[in-house]
């Protein structure tokens, strides 16, 4: 059994840590099938108040994490981290995290998570320590800690032996590049609202087909932009324009 290792660089190991004790992240690091350790700048300071911040030249409002206890933690990560571990600042300016990306780290033997914390990290820092930037979305968060809680989540469900059904990584929203379609669960009435009589027949192939006609519509009417990019096969082009036609106003 392969485990994965990764280092987080830190000014609050706490946040990081907390993931680690429920969920599906908690159940991949008791099974050991990931292993998380943090290092905090901190640590590689050389002044009484380890200092890890200072003014942005050029001035500015707020402050800049310096270059030296940066590097000397990732240094310290990547000793630890077996080799082919790349290390990944989380960033606003980064490459966007999707599934196809979360895929690719999943098969690698370990990374290193940088969490920027104030107005960023000294570029030359970035320049000639960082493999890669990864941004989980275009707005702003105090630190980089949230993002990286997010990648180890998504890291953690790709993870053969951390979810109890393997299908439901597979099966996820942007795994095929497709939205999910929609679940129901008993009662088979609610307020009446009814299950879709497809669901309750126990045909399994009509099943599949209503699935993927299902997140071929909601793809279409709630994230265009995915369909653009994907190519359809002859079969999804029929079942799209079999839900268009439909009308369906509702998901089923």
């Amino acid at each position: 059994m392969t485990c994965v290792q990764v280092g987080v660089i830190t000014l609050f190991p706490e946040l990081v840590r907390a993931v680690l004790g429920c969920g599906v992240v908690g159940r991949a690091a008791e099974r050991g099938l990931i292993r998380v350790s943090t290092f905090d700048p901190r640590d590689y300071t050389h002044d009484v108040h380890r200092t890890v911040d200072d003014r942005p030249y050029g001035g500015g409002p707020g402050m800049v994490m310096k270059v030296e206890p940066l590097r000397g933690a990732i240094r310290a990560a990547r000793e630890r981290a077996p080799a082919g571990s790349p290390v990944i600042y989380l960033g606003p300016q980064g490459r966007p995290l999707d599934q196809s990306r979360a895929a690719q780290l999943a098969e690698l033997p370990g990374l290193v998570l940088v969490a920027g914390r104030y107005e960023g990290v000294d570029e030359r820092l970035l320049a000639a320590e960082v493999d890669e930037e990864l941004s989980i979305g275009d707005y702003v968060l105090s630190g980089g800690e949230l993002a990286a809680m997010v990648v180890l989540d998504v890291l953690a469900r790709l993870l053969p032996g951390t979810l109890g059904d393997e299908r439901s990584a597979q099966q996820d929203s942007f795994s095929a590049g497709l939205l999910d379609c929609p679940h129901y669960t008993r009662p088979e009435e609610f307020e009446g609202s009814r299950v879709p009589k497809v669901l309750l027949g126990g045909h399994h192939a009509e099943i599949e087909r209503w699935r993927l006609k299902q997140s071929l519509g909601r793809t279409w009417r709630r994230r265009p932009d995915l369909l653009a990019r994907r190519p359809l096969s002859a079969l999804e082009h029929a079942l799209l324009d079999e839900y268009l036609s439909d009308g369906a106003a509702l998901d089923h």
